[in-house]
């Protein structure tokens, strides 16, 4: 191109002006092959979607602009725009699309290029703590109108203190009638720290449940004495306590031959099979005669009709549920005879 321009001029023009017109054609030339080299051909990718730009410009901003390619401020491209263009370089448009975050008890509407959810939560600067839950998962790509909730779930021990319940111990008292009751020792309660862990769904609670229990005090029991003797009233008056109450067969005897076969002056005349002289005390114990396997000797009675009697002999007769009493005549156990009557067992 040049020598051709130097023949025209060499042609038409004389030599002086042929130097100037030589040196501006050098410059002309070198302009034009300035601009031919800047000159760049790039492919742009928006989506799915392929085109070449031309441009002069040397960033892809600027070429974008240039070729009204308009980008929207949550756009990404890839490389960025503040990098260089190359001729026959290449950019990647990825388009933001908008998204709906819920938390917090709010709903966000955001536009965002982002690779998926965490992503996008990250860039936009919402804070999620490691017990929340986010639906769709954190790795779901983003895509045109995808919602995103992001539930907040948190969990609080909450210290508390608890009464411990004490025991009633009740004590059988066989020196106390039935329903005299007395309280040895009084019953306190005792105390214990719970930790009590709650669940909370967006600030509600929706669950707690008890995860330690120390026992800061221990209770006390409550001691009741409790009278078990039952109660009787002879006719005479008075109240007679017993443990427990026979209804026996009872007949009367005497140290008489009569009665033992035995006669004043024998070694054992009125003696008792556990070695005590035979009595009958009005203000006192009388001896009675019974079967040891139901009564056992040395037991304190009360017979009903008869008094006190305490269980010191024994006969071949007296088998079962029948007590024999001692009077000190015949004649005195004879108008006595044979009776039912009600033993209470005093102790």
């Amino acid at each position: 191109m040049v020598e051709r321009l130097k023949i025209y001029f060499n042609k038409y023009f004389s030599n002086g002006p042929k130097v100037i017109i030589g040196v501006f054609l050098v410059i002309l030339v070198s302009l034009v092959a300035i601009v031919y080299n800047s000159r760049k051909v790039v492919t742009v990718c928006i989506g799915d979607k392929q085109m070449r730009i031309t441009t002069f410009s040397s960033n892809y901003k600027k070429a974008l602009e240039n070729n009204h390619i308009v980008l929207g401020p949550k756009d990404k491209t890839t490389p960025s725009l503040d990098g260089k263009v190359v001729d026959k370089g290449k950019i990647t448009v990825k388009k933001a699309v908008n998204v709906e975050v819920k938390v917090d008890g709010k709903k966000l509407n955001i536009e965002s290029a982002e690779d998926n959810v965490q992503k996008m939560l990250t860039a936009e600067k919402i804070k999620v703590n490691k017990s929340d839950e986010v639906n769709p998962v954190k790795s779901q790509p983003l895509r045109q109108g995808l919602t995103v909730v992001v539930t907040r779930l948190e969990t609080k021990d909450i210290k508390g203190t608890k009464p411990i319940g004490y025991e009633t111990v009740v004590k059988k008292d066989s020196t106390k009638e039935q329903g005299n009751n007395q309280v040895l020792q009084d019953g306190q309660s005792g105390e214990k720290e719970v930790v009590t862990r709650v669940l909370y769904r967006d600030g509600k609670e929706i669950s707690r449940k008890i995860i330690s229990e120390v026992v800061k005090r221990q209770p006390v029991q409550k001691i009741i004495a409790v009278g078990t003797l039952g109660a009787y009233t002879p006719s005479r008056g008075g109240k007679i306590l017993y443990r427990n109450a026979v209804s026996m067969r009872a007949t009367g005897y005497s140290a008489g031959y009569e009665s033992t076969g035995k006669s004043p002056g024998d070694s054992d005349f009125g003696i008792t099979a556990s070695g005590t002289v035979a009595r009958r005390s009005i203000n006192g114990y009388s001896s009675v005669a019974v079967d040891p396997r139901i009564i056992p000797l040395g037991t304190k009675l009360y017979v009903e009709g008869y008094g006190y009697a305490i269980a010191e002999d024994t006969g071949g007769a007296i088998k079962g549920n029948r007590v024999d009493l001692f009077f000190d005549s015949a004649s005195e156990a004879n108008v006595w005879g044979v009776r039912n009557v009600n033993v209470y067992i005093i102790s």
